[in-house]
Formats: structure tokens, sequence, C-alpha cells
């Protein structure tokens, strides 16, 4: 356990698996980060990277999933409709803009939004991969940079 919190590559480790966290993502991940020292040049893209990998996934086979769960167990069938109220929530948003629209909605730091949600949403919408896959990596890019400042400061970011 020691590795994890005092091992440049172990600070590393954690940084990837919690960016790949629902909800927390890179909005933690990065200043988890910071917190543990590592140089921005590394946590950012590292954080970055890790929220990206589940996305293709979610966007591919969530529906199937959600059907699963549904025929497991009504207390997963809950859950089931929880995700998709949130994602139905959030389609008309995205809908209005397609592209833009899901950039923008994943590229706020704020709980609720972010790569899982995008990605729900996306998949609610029958988006294509090739097509909402590069704008998830999009607004994670820019939630990186915005979070990224705030964890780091520009001046930190671009002097230090």
């Amino acid at each position: 356990i020691s590795f994890l919190f005092n091992a440049v590559a172990g600070k590393i480790i954690t940084t990837f698996f919690i960016s790949m966290v629902p909800v927390i993502e890179l909005r933690v991940a990065i200043p988890w980060a910071t917190g543990m020292g590592l140089s921005p040049w590394v946590a950012i893209p590292v954080a970055i990277v890790g929220n990206l990998i589940p996305i293709p996934f979610i966007i591919i086979f969530i529906k199937r999933i959600f059907a699963w769960m549904r025929k497991v167990s009504p207390k997963l069938n809950k859950v089931v409709d929880k995700m998709e109220a949130k994602g139905e929530k959030n389609k008309a948003k995205v809908l209005r803009y397609a592209f833009w629209g899901l950039a923008l909605f994943v590229a706020i730091p704020l709980p609720g939004t972010g790569a899982w949600t995008g990605a729900l949403v996306a998949a609610m919408l029958d988006m294509p991969l090739k097509k909402a896959f590069p704008s998830v990596v999009l607004g994670v890019l820019c939630a990186g940079v915005v979070v990224a400042f705030v964890s780091y400061g520009a001046a930190a970011l671009f002097f230090g």
C-alpha cells in the first residue's frame, strides 16, 4: 500500500484508476495528484486517459448491461431506472446541439456531468461511437484543463 502513496509509479497508477471511477472521474483524480505532488505534465494526461478508457464500452454496451441488470434483480432494476432517468434528464440539452452539446456537457466539471454521464446520454440517444467518442474526448480535454487550472494554478502549469 505504501507503494501507491510514496512511489511516483504508484501515484500515477492511483491517479489513473481514480479517474476511471464514475461521478468523481478526473474532477478528483487531478486534485488528488496535485496533493500527492505529481507534476501536472504527468497527472493531467494520466487522468484524461484513465477517464476515457471506459467510455467506448459504456457507449457500446450500456443498453445490453441495463437489460441484463433488469432481468437479474428488482433492486438492480431500480438502479437502472435511476441511471436512465439521469440520462433522460440531460438528453434534451445534448440533443439540441448534438456533437457540441455533448462535448459541452462533458466539459463542465460539476457533479452529474462528465464522461460517464455523457457516454450514457450518447448511448440513450443512439449516437454512433464514431460521433460520440470524439465529442466526449473533447469534453474531457476541456474539463481536464479547467480542473488543472483550479488544482495547479495557471502560473504553476506554465512556469512551474
